[in-house]
């Protein structure tokens, strides 16, 4: 048993700011949370103004700390990536391939199952992402790697899996048939490098797709005529939608109008981390092309963005400054929206008794101090 002291701050506790908290933690979870610190205690925070939230859940991770998951698709490779961005507050994430080849997905699925099995922290299970897309949505993504769903990866994406299964695919190349298939083996669909038209768009959340991937990002935009994948996923209350806050991805205005349409128990921050994180913004390579890291945007030679340089922490402090909200509200949008899109939300997501004890301590600034991975403390580099 641990007990945690954390004070002179705002504690997140559920629904409620507390300026200081006694919280015990047993077997990885909250046991107890008590509204002052009398008492010894194992750990004591001092948060100095700043903010002590429930740890991030990321379902879109690329890499971090020089590793990128399609080319190291190993359970060393996920704990690289997990450990990198655990210094920025990232207490749950999915490890995420890029249109990568059936074999490739395959390892991935297999390290991710050896990486839960073996208790990495912070993988919770993987997002494949393509490369089930349309070409003519598809970013910086290999076309040579782009394929149709067929017998072969429907059973590779349906096997047994001891984590969460995310697969990002373009509705208007799916059946709905095997749209249900997937559904019903448990694999969370989302919408995304989508040319889909509304119709099709509504289509596919008819038949089991519940998220969009980095809304506005390689789908077609918004029309008053022709709505698309966006208008399609603002006129359904029940859809989620992931969206990147560098303010490049994503301008504030348009991240303004988007929690307007849809609120945050329904958009939620990911990352779409690339190597660079965790490692000073290094170039990469993606596919053989030269990745290069400019102010925590990535890109190609020829100026296509290629994921980000962002970190959840840099996340929330972003989306904060850009559209204005709360602390509080920029924390649902890093924990607990996304942990409800995976269904973890009963253990993931939020500060309180029965819930891992996984946090995120952030500064004034909101800058990472301290994240905690069941119960145990990671010292962010700042404040080691």
């Amino acid at each position: 048993m641990t007990v945690l002291h954390v004070f002179n701050g705002n504690v997140l506790a559920a629904d409620t700011v507390l300026p200081e908290a006694r919280i015990t933690i047993e077997h990885e979870r909250i046991v107890a949370i008590e509204p002052s610190c009398g008492g010894a205690a194992d750990e004591r925070v001092d948060l100095a103004g700043g903010w002590m939230l429930p740890g991030f859940v990321d379902a879109q991770v690329n890499g971090g700390g020089g590793v990128l998951f399609n080319d190291t698709p190993t359970v060393d490779g996920i704990a690289a990536i997990g450990a990198a961005h655990a210094r920025y507050g990232t207490t749950a994430f999915l490890p995420t391939l890029i249109s990568a080849d059936p074999d490739v997905i395959a390892r991935g699925l297999d390290a991710v199952d050896e990486a839960i099995a073996a208790g990495v922290p912070g993988v919770v299970g993987i997002h494949v992402e393509g490369p089930f897309i349309n070409p003519r949505r598809k970013g910086i993504h290999a076309e040579e790697r782009l394929i149709r769903l067929d017998d072969d990866t429907m059973a590779l994406l349906t096997r047994p899996a001891r984590g969460r299964v995310m697969l990002t695919l373009a509705p208007e190349l799916a059946d709905p048939a095997d749209l249900e298939r997937l559904v019903a083996a448990g694999v969370i669909l989302s919408a995304g490098h989508s040319d889909a038209t509304a119709e099709q768009a509504a289509t596919g959340f008819a038949h089991g797709i519940t998220g969009v991937t980095h809304l506005f990002n390689a789908m077609a935009p918004l029309h008053h005529r022709a709505p698309g994948l966006i208008g399609a996923a603002f006129d359904d209350d029940g859809v989620w939608c992931g969206v990147i806050a560098d303010g490049v991805h994503v301008v504030p205005s348009i991240l303004r109008l988007t929690l307007k349409a849809k609120s945050a128990e329904r958009v939620m921050l990911v990352t779409d981390a690339m190597p660079g994180v965790g490692n000073e913004g290094a170039p990469f390579y993606l596919d053989g092309h030269e990745i290069f890291v400019r102010d925590g945007i990535c890109t190609d030679a020829a100026g296509t963005l290629a994921g980000s340089g962002l970190d959840m922490a840099g996340a929330v402090r972003n989306i904060v400054a850009m559209t204005g909200i709360t602390v509080p509200v920029a924390a649902r949008m890093a924990a607990q929206t996304p942990a409800a899109y995976l269904g973890l939300d009963d253990e993931y997501g939020r500060v309180q008794p029965g819930y891992r004890a996984d946090f995120a301590m952030l500064d004034s600034a909101l800058k990472p101090m301290q994240t905690w991975i069941g119960g145990r403390r990671h010292d962010c580099p700042s404040y080691a």
